[in-house]
């Protein structure tokens, strides 16, 4: 027993350096270890292979489209009341409107009376095929990354949507598309949709699991 000590001590010693302590291993340090990027960009699917767990990269992979999904762009036309938001998505849009029954506006109101199939430049008023409000159950302003996550795994309340048609919506719809091209001087989405949909098609291959509560890019 007495032989056994001085390597006993040298353990304690180790242990007590910090010669045997983990490194962090949260969901937070992964999100941190990843490469930095610029505001208006989208981190590409290569920089998210550190994460050798697939459920954890998927976590990732998430946060990483919810810089999308809860940018103005995109979060100004999924209000949680009656009214889309615009600009910054820090005021209700003007002039005051409101969705109707089919999220298209009401009679004399509705959004294709002034929202045209493209930009309008010289006015000012931005335009994309299928101009309208996403419904009610799709509301997710002031959401986190986690319950926006949770919200888009239920048919319930993402249209209908399968995960694959999910991706297909993201990657090529043209309502979407007017994200990253938002016309007369409007901050576009970060990224392009090709990568945003590159994005999303990885993080339902991964397993589409949600981030935690804690974790928000």
């Amino acid at each position: 027993m007495m032989r056994a000590l001085p390597v006993m001590a040298s353990v304690v010693f180790l242990a007590s350096a910090g010669g045997c302590r983990r490194q962090p291993d949260s969901e937070a340090a992964r999100w941190e270890s990843l490469p930095p990027v610029d505001a208006r960009e989208l981190r590409s699917l290569d920089m998210f292979q550190r994460i050798e767990d697939p459920a954890q990269r998927s976590r990732a992979l998430f946060l990483e489209t919810s810089r999308v999904y809860l940018h103005p762009r995109c979060s100004n036309c999924h209000p949680d009341g009656d009214s889309p938001y615009q600009d910054s998505g820090e005021m209700l849009h003007n002039p005051p409107v409101t969705r109707g029954p089919e999220d298209k506006g009401v009679v004399g109101m509705e959004c294709t009376g002034c929202h045209q199939e493209r930009n309008l430049e010289l006015a000012r008023v931005p335009g994309a095929p299928n101009w309208h409000l996403a419904p009610r159950s799709m509301s997710w302003v002031g959401k986190s990354p986690r319950q926006l996550c949770e919200q888009l795994k239920d048919p319930a309340r993402n249209g209908g949507k399968t995960l694959e048609q999910l991706v297909e919506h993201n990657a090529h719809d043209k309502l979407v598309a007017w994200g990253w091209a938002p016309g007369s001087g409007r901050q576009p989405a970060p990224g392009t949709q090709a990568r945003f949909g590159e994005l999303v098609a990885a993080w339902v291959a991964t397993g589409a699991q949600c981030p935690s509560e804690e974790v928000r890019p």
